[in-house]
């Protein structure tokens, strides 16, 4: 049997490569599983109670959780099977936001992940009149827990219901509403059907080179996104073992703890990784220091398919032995494969990751597209640094006259819900408008240049590609977060948000304390180090793109104040608002 609609993974994976732990959380410190048969058991339980409380096919059904668990993916499968929605929230928004989605989405039941979340949504449960009752998967007092349901559906009664629900359920009917947290207004509902996400599956399937029911990830990414979501229904189809991280602040224990084959991230989060790593070089004396930036060069030189020649191969192997191989360990051991999307990665962390033996591939897609359109693999010579892949087997893809990418394909959403004509507007016939602009070369690979609404022209009337800018001057360590600004003005010039550890370790070296990044941004030595790093990546533009001022913020760009999507990606609207004093100093 191959899956038509999404319930069918576990079941799929249940008949041909069962497994002992399929899931696994950790609570209160042990670590426990569900086998592929329990999940399966749980998530029709599950079934039989939503069938109980008067669940129907198309009704809605809100998940909000902090951190990845079992609960969420048990509750997952148990509703789809039912013909019911699924309509996941980021935990991170506001109040207002949930408000908005809760009662735009009509969500008649809402699963909790926490005490926080849950005092969010009480706080505007009254004004949401389609929410009938709370449930929570921690245990909180005042909230219906989520084991009410495996309790209540423990009994056979409502089987034959739940036999016929699962049956009417048809490929193209609706599975989930993701709504997207947008760079600019208010969220829209991105409709994707069960085959949508089904084709992207199978067909992303075909780029993990993992070995069938004997590997293990780890999750960490929010369920709430498609990328993330559509990788576990991946791993469930492959047999591969989930572990849930603890939480972003445990996934350097977690790695450790668990030992993972694959996993997947966003760029800034290698970026991270990779600028620790390369701090503790710093640390080094004499010839250790020597050796320890030497492999670091020779893996930041890296090209796939020996196309550097045996000479290069021959260092590559030694610096693997000595020093990158002491990268992967950092990751638990056994890493193979990291998936990353979401954001532009920097070809260094491709190069250098790869190197070390964990091969590093990026690919690309969006919400509406389920996600996947393109991805790299090792395999065939379908891996190309700087580059987001080949497009996946069923998926279409033309350049627009302009440059945009257009998309065809089974992947293409239903719809934005409830807005017709906001649908239209990016679609031409069968074709998706991504927004995003890019080129494919002679052997079918696509390259991203930019967002097309962020692009932008300086008075001298130069495109201005910001992304490309930005994701260049982020290989500086002392660059945390930067936008590049200057639509209208007579050159670039760019808001930064230093690295805070960074920056204050580099300054106690000189003799400077700083206990927070507003103390640190108000010495002149930082910005004049950070002005020789812009001068240094600025020689790869040419003269009207490279940036001629800079200013420092004094606080970090976080989620939570709104200056990035919970993806990571930069609000620019906000940010530029937020920051529009300091952006008129650079052109007063």
């Amino acid at each position: 049997m191959t899956p038509t609609r999404l319930f069918e993974f576990i079941e799929y994976q249940k008949q041909h490569a069962p497994q002992e732990k399929a899931f696994t959380t950790k609570y209160n410190g042990t670590w426990v599983s569900l086998s592929s048969e329990e999940f399966l058991h749980q998530s029709q339980a599950i079934s039989r109670a939503l069938v109980g409380m008067g669940i129907k096919a198309g009704d809605k059904i809100a998940m909000i959780s902090s951190n990845n668990r079992t609960e969420w993916s048990v509750m997952d499968i148990g509703l789809l099977t039912l013909g019911a929605v699924n309509i996941p929230i980021y935990p991170t928004i506001s109040s207002k936001d949930y408000e908005y989605i809760l009662n735009h989405s009509e969500s008649i039941y809402c699963f909790v992940s926490d005490q926080e979340v849950y005092d969010k949504v009480k706080a505007i449960q009254k004004n949401v009149t389609s929410l009938k009752k709370v449930f929570s998967f921690d245990e909180i007092n005042g909230c219906a827990h989520w084991s009410e349901l495996l309790k209540e559906g423990k009994s056979n009664e409502h089987d034959e219901t739940v036999a016929q629900m699962r049956n009417q359920v048809k490929p193209e009917d609706l599975a989930t509403i993701i709504y997207t947290s947008g760079t600019t207004g208010v969220p829209k509902g991105v409709m994707l059907s069960h085959h949508n996400v089904v084709s992207n599956v199978i067909s992303s399937s075909k780029r993990l080179p993992l070995t069938i029911g004997n590997a293990s990830a780890l999750s960490f990414l929010p369920i709430c996104h498609i990328f993330e979501r559509v990788i576990l229904y991946i791993y469930m189809y492959n047999s591969v073992s989930v572990y849930f991280a603890e939480s972003i602040e445990t996934i350097a224990d977690n790695l450790k703890e668990i030992k993972p084959n694959v996993m997947t991230a966003v760029p800034r989060l290698l970026e991270k990784v990779y600028d620790k790593i390369y701090a503790r070089g710093g640390e080094l004396s004499g010839i250790k220091k020597k050796l320890f930036y030497w492999a670091v060069n020779i893996g930041l030189q890296y090209e796939p398919y020996g196309q550097n020649g045996a000479w290069y191969e021959f260092k590559l192997k030694i610096a693997r032995k000595l020093i990158l191989s002491k990268w992967q360990e950092a990751l638990g051991g056994n890493l193979e494969l990291i998936a990353s999307g979401s954001a532009a990665l920097q070809p260094r962390l491709a190069r250098v990751f790869t190197a070390a033996g964990m091969t590093l591939v990026e690919g690309y897609g969006l919400t509406e597209t389920s996600p996947v359109i393109s991805v790299n693999d090792m395999r065939k010579g379908h891996f190309k640094i700087g580059t987001v892949g080949k497009v996946i087997d069923g998926v279409e893809v033309k350049i627009a006259e302009d440059g945009e990418i257009l998309c065809k394909g089974p992947n293409v959403m239903m719809g934005y819900y409830k807005e017709e004509k906001m649908t239209q507007k990016v679609m031409t016939g069968a074709y998706f408008h991504t927004g995003d602009i890019g080129e494919i070369d002679d052997e079918g690979f696509l390259r991203i240049t930019d967002r097309k609404k962020e692009m932008f022209k300086t008075s001298g009337g130069k495109y201005i590609a910001p992304q490309v800018i930005e994701n260049q001057m982020k290989q500086s360590l002392f660059i945390e977060q930067i936008m590049v600004v200057g639509e209208g003005k007579k050159m670039p010039a760019a808001v930064i948000q230093p690295n805070v550890e960074y920056v204050t370790n580099w300054l106690k070296e000189k003799g400077i304390n700083c206990n927070s990044l507003a103390e640190a941004v108000r010495e002149p030595l930082l910005k004049e180090a950070i002005e020789k790093e812009i001068e240094q990546h600025n020689q790869n533009f040419g003269s009207w793109e490279q940036v001629k001022k800079i200013e420092l913020t004094p606080e970090e760009w976080t989620i939570d104040d709104g200056h990035l999507t919970p993806t990571m990606k930069l609000k620019r609207k906000i940010v530029s608002e937020k920051y529009k004093d300091l952006i008129e100093t650079m052109y007063s």
